[in-house]
């Protein structure tokens, strides 16, 4: 009925096993209330008793397709470290499972759902920032949203920046220990390519910045995934100079406009021939006609770190074909442009970065990834076409361009190993009303016939994809005795050879697994087991 993540007095596992019959509800365990009640104030723990329990479940839930998953016995959210050190050893003495959740951008809902008794840690409350301009740098704990780590730079200074995504309510937590892709990747690399220094609570309840965790547990929670490691509570992270204007275009063709044609010249100049101060993404979708029938547009989507004049002169002469002008160009602020791609109206005042509240509505998000190291033939380019007219269930699909500095950086230097060679990436991406249930499993068909079809054309040995837009369809755990060889399956796709070194650093700082969920690194006992 549940894992029992460590040993524990014979006791407990009575008294959990009794609990957990004695209603049609699972209550939270005795032992485990025992343990905290003195270690941290009970308005910080919710069960399912309490008129806040559900408000905060559902409180950063932005993909409701998990939103009647398996619930919680209870959710704690922490205004201490101390309160997180209380959470992982009385989980851990009890033997419960704890999913560790910093802003809800998780695509499978894994930080905030289990299949078995669980405790939801919820980060939330801690979100305090503190930027540092003389020093380059910024503390920023994991609860806090990337829009609220945007505003408190631009508040200190307007030619500095940080290069993460552009969905301003992620919490940082899973964005930066993921990889964490954004609109400067090609000038700074990922987010977790800027963090210097971090805090994490150990299993053994530890509070360990970089020094006194080591090279190798810092290398491994850049990328590969904290949540496998312990609670990271805190980042450090480098700022980066960012000119006091930028450039931001969105310049949409149909099929009819040559689109085709024009992706097929994208593919060829993103790579060697842009400067890497410029990042120009293309965006997929089919849109109705007035006759009922479909066509195919393809949005070009940019972010200059310059002025217009620089830009389009830049494009006259590598990429005349879009047809780009002074019109469709606007010079803005570097914290305009954040708020530009995060969905705000022009004019919104920069403090709507700071009220966690999206613009854009919740619905329900499926979403998975390809990596290409070759530009797509005509046929390639007309399959990916095509998938979007032949859909029933219209998908999005992202184009994200690598190269620049992503070019530079080794495929070890961090657990993100799709670095050199890379032309761009893929995410494709199902959204929908999910209020009816029956519904999902068409989207998500769409989804698995999508990314199908594409094989032939994407990178394989192993076929690549982004930690941050993580899908079981790749495979999961199948608990927490789950080898490295049976997780091989799944974790090459994400980390190709750096899976081995961040299993070996799993068995060094967690053995008996107890941060263990679908897709956590399992622990490699030594190197004689490679």
């Amino acid at each position: 009925m549940f894992t029992l993540i460590s040993k524990v007095h014979p006791l407990f596992f009575f008294l959990i096993l009794l609990s957990l019959s004695s209603s049609s509800k699972a209550s939270i365990p005795e032992p485990f209330f025992n343990c905290i009640s003195n270690k941290f104030p009970s308005d910080i723990l919710h069960e399912p008793t309490n008129s806040s329990y559900d408000s905060v479940l559902k409180s950063t839930i932005h993909n409701l397709r998990f939103l009647n998953s398996p619930k919680p016995l209870a959710i704690i959210t922490p205004f201490l470290y101390s309160h997180v050190q209380a959470a992982v050893i009385c989980t851990k003495r009890v033997g419960l499972q704890l999913r560790i959740r910093s802003g809800g951008s998780d695509y499978e809902g894994l930080s905030y759902r289990s299949e078995v008794p669980f405790v939801l840690l919820d980060l939330q409350n801690l979100r305090s920032i503190n930027v540092d301009i003389e020093d380059n740098s910024a503390w920023v704990e994991s609860g806090a949203t990337i829009g609220e780590l945007y505003y408190e730079i631009a508040e200190k200074s307007p030619v500095h920046g940080f290069p993460a995504g552009v969905y301003a309510t992620v919490g940082v937590g899973g964005h930066f220990s993921g990889g964490g892709f954004g609109t400067m990747m090609r000038k700074h690399g990922l987010a977790s390519d800027n963090i210097i220094n971090a805090k994490i609570v150990d299993v053994r309840g530890r509070i360990l910045d970089r020094k006194s965790m080591g090279e190798d547990l810092f290398w491994a929670i850049r990328g590969g995934g904290g949540a496998s490691f312990g609670v990271i509570v805190a980042w450090k992270v480098k700022l980066v100079h960012v000119p006091p204007m930028v450039t931001v275009f969105d310049l949409s063709k149909t099929f009819e406009e040559e689109a085709l044609q024009l992706l097929n010249k994208w593919q060829y100049i993103i790579e060697h021939k842009l400067p890497e101060d410029l990042f120009l993404a293309v965006s997929i979708m089919a849109i109705p006609l007035p006759n009922g029938n479909k066509t195919l547009m393809a949005g070009f989507t940019s972010l200059f770190l310059g002025n217009s004049d620089h830009l389009l002169k830049i494009i006259e002469e590598n990429f005349p074909d879009l047809g780009l002008t002074k019109e469709h160009c606007s010079e803005m602020s570097w914290i305009e442009s954040v708020m530009h791609f995060s969905g705000f109206p022009r004019g919104e005042l920069r403090d709507s970065l700071k009220n966690r509240i999206s613009p854009l509505p919740r619905t329900c998000i499926s979403t998975t990834s390809d990596f290409i190291q070759e530009p797509l033939s005509l046929n390639g380019l007309e399959k990916l076409w095509n998938i979007c007219t032949d859909e029933e269930n219209t998908p999005i699909i992202l184009l994200f361009p690598h190269g620049g500095i992503m070019n530079k950086i080794s495929e070890s230097e961090t657990p993100f190993p799709y670095r050199k060679g890379v032309i761009y990436s893929i995410i494709y991406e199902v959204v929908w009303d999910c209020t009816n249930d029956e519904s999902s499993k068409e989207y998500i068909d769409g989804l698995r016939r999508m990314k199908k079809l594409m094989t032939p054309y994407v990178m394989k040995q192993p076929r690549g994809a982004f930690f941050n837009t993580r899908n079981l369809d790749i495979g999961k755990n199948g608990g927490p005795d789950t080898t490295y060889w049976e997780a091989k399956d799944w974790g090459l796709k994400y980390f190709k050879d750096n899976f081995r070194r961040l299993a070996i650093i799993k068995g060094e700082v967690d053995l008996e697994n107890f941060f263990y969920y679908e897709q956590s690194i399992p622990p490699l006992i030594s190197q004689d087991e490679l």
